[in-house]
């Protein structure tokens, strides 16, 4: 196998026409190929491929219709456009790929895919297994952004399906997890258009400042995409996938509030009460774009939750077990990040280990003394702390079990995918 991965390219976006731009130009490079899959015919069992490659006489186009015996994005990724990365990685004419994503395809579940779905399920017992990610490495992600109606989208409660976006019939995602997602996952943004007014200007550069603070922006259409891939720094994610643990406020983004726009940030030593925390998540699905952060449930205190939301859409998943519960097994230890493990021994507390409340709100309309107001209400009083850990299992759990069992099997690192564990705001259980 070739010991230098080939650049791979993402361009998302929710506007297909957008996304198209800014992949384009990026043809202009000899040997690259762009790479789009249109899933709009999913729910039929088709997938529309084309590829559009730079060769010395010129673009050349070729257009496949793919049969899939079962109409699926998973399958879209692991019957073809996995296998397609590798077939390409593997030609000598071939020093770029590019993927122009449908609005459907999400990069951060690509990115996961890249680095662990096998290729050859039947890998003969002498052979590696091999993943996409043995033969491309993601060189940078870019979104293309309406900006006269990219914030919209991200605070709004429409579904996919609502904008014609949706893959298959069972696709429930909201437009604004999809947007936020998009834009989370970039390393640079390519805007298209200008705001309604200057008020609308102010609270998309707001938003963007703190969604994805010192990536490089530029207009679509007046810059070539080449000019932001150049210039990422050194700490951009290119495909990286964040987990859990990391830190919630990477990149130092502004804290102070602009045009409404403004990043509240909550933290406690001491665990939410469920039923009041699913009260209380109202106050997240309201005049907020996003958050995101790891939760502590007295009713399931050996497990770290993960939180996110976009808009009126909400993600609760299961992110591991605490640090705490894992004991003197130096095995599962030395499966943890050290990042993580330094981050815990900063804050260990000697009754409850790690365990803890971060959560990073960014708020538009919503007032941030109401939203930590809220938060604070949810968590034990003292007594409810007091009667200890047997007590809190009993307690009425309105978010369910939504972590795989037995608990025993998952490492101390292992994450239930959000892509899979999605509620919406009145079913939070799996």
């Amino acid at each position: 196998m070739t010991s230098r991965r080939t650049p791979l390219v993402l361009v998302t976006g929710l506007d297909r026409d957008l996304t198209a731009q800014a992949a384009t130009p990026l043809l202009d490079r000899p040997g690259t190929v762009v790479v789009h899959h249109d899933v709009r015919g999913l729910g039929q069992g088709v997938v529309v491929r084309t590829l559009r490659e730079q060769r010395a006489t010129g673009v050349v186009e070729s257009t496949a219709a793919i049969e899939l015996a079962h109409g699926c994005l998973s399958c879209t990724l692991r019957l073809d456009l996995l296998p397609l990365l590798r077939t390409l990685a593997r030609r000598d004419d071939v020093s770029r790929i590019v993927l122009q994503l449908d609005p459907a395809l999400e990069p951060q579940h690509l990115c996961w895919a890249f680095e662990e779905v096998v290729l050859d399920e039947d890998t003969a017992e002498d052979q590696e297994p091999e993943t996409a990610g043995d033969w491309v490495e993601v060189a940078g992600v870019l979104v293309a952004v309406d900006a006269a109606g990219w914030l919209d989208a991200a605070t709004g409660e429409e579904t996919m399906d609502d904008h014609g976006l949706a893959a298959t019939v069972d696709d429930e995602r909201t437009l604004a997890q999809v947007a936020v997602g998009q834009v989370t996952a970039a390393d640079a943004v390519l805007l298209a258009g200008e705001p309604d007014d200057g008020w609308a200007a102010a609270r998309l550069t707001a938003v963007l400042d703190r969604l994805l603070p010192g990536a490089p922006r530029a207009q679509l259409g007046r810059n070539h995409p080449d000019e932001l891939l150049t210039a990422l720094p050194p700490t951009a994610k290119r495909g990286r996938m964040p987990t859990p643990h990391d830190a919630l406020l990477a990149g130092q983004p502004p804290l102070d509030a602009v045009a409404d726009v403004e990043l509240v940030r909550f933290s406690a030593t001491r665990p939410f009460s469920p039923e009041r925390l699913h009260e209380a998540i109202d106050v997240l699905m309201t005049g907020v774009v996003c958050s995101r952060g790891r939760l502590w449930l007295a009713s399931q205190p050996d497990r770290a939750i993960w939180l996110e939301s976009a808009g009126g859409g909400l993600r609760v998943g299961d992110a591991g077990p605490w640090l705490a519960t894992l004991g003197d097994d130096a095995e599962l230890w030395s499966q943890v990040d050290p990042e993580r493990t330094a981050a815990a021994a900063l804050r260990w507390d000697p009754l409850y280990g790690d365990r803890d409340v971060e959560l990073v709100v960014l708020t538009h309309r919503q007032p941030a003394e109401l939203i930590t107001a809220a938060l604070t209400a949810a968590l034990l009083t003292d007594e409810e702390l007091a009667a200890g850990e047997d007590t809190w299992r009993a307690l009425p759990d309105p978010f369910g079990e939504w972590h795989a069992d037995p608990c025993e099997a998952a490492g101390p690192a292992d994450e239930t995918d959000l892509h899979t564990s999605s509620t919406d705001r009145e079913d939070h259980s799996r």
